[in-house]
């Protein structure tokens, strides 16, 4: 169970919150989720985050409709970063250490950057969020945050966009 000052603090929780974020960087929701892309400085165009709209840790605490629906909605979300993005492959990552609310990192994995390749991918986010690497450029960001919300349209999705 999460104590009120625990979701009071949550970074993430504060972000859900906030219009002018979301506006910027959602691309659908659901009654249990939030697909957003990674705020600025983003390491790559669509390196997007699932987060529980609830406040809870991880997997571990799932009501049932979450445990239900979590493998579903990891699915959709990752297709859509392949779809979007022309990647070979998405990585998708928790840690739940940064902020304590889960939010799943999905990263497109292509085979022509190789700052992506396996665990580099975890250097080029300490770089970025560093600055000693160049982050993905807002044009390109709000550019592949467009066709995935057009894409998201045109499927007729379950998942609303902002």
């Amino acid at each position: 169970m999460v104590s009120p000052s625990e979701e009071a603090s949550c970074p993430i929780c504060a972000l859900h919150g906030d219009r002018d974020e979301l506006k910027a960087h959602e691309v659908w929701r659901s009654d249990l989720w939030l697909l957003r892309h990674h705020p600025s400085p983003a390491p790559l165009p669509g390196w997007c985050l699932l987060d529980s709209l609830r406040h809870i840790g991880g997997p571990i605490s799932f009501l049932p409709e979450e445990a239900q629906d979590w493998g579903v909605v990891v699915q959709r979300a990752s297709q859509l970063v392949l779809a979007v993005t022309g990647c070979e492959r998405v990585y998708v990552i928790a840690f739940g250490e940064g902020a304590r609310h889960l939010h799943l990192h999905l990263i497109p994995r292509s085979a022509d950057d190789p700052r992506t390749s396996a665990w580099k991918i975890a250097d080029l986010y300490r770089d970025v969020e560093a600055g000693k690497a160049t982050s993905a450029s807002s044009v390109c960001v709000k550019d592949w945050l467009l066709r995935a919300r057009a894409l998201t349209l045109r499927k007729g999705s379950d998942y609303s966009p902002p």
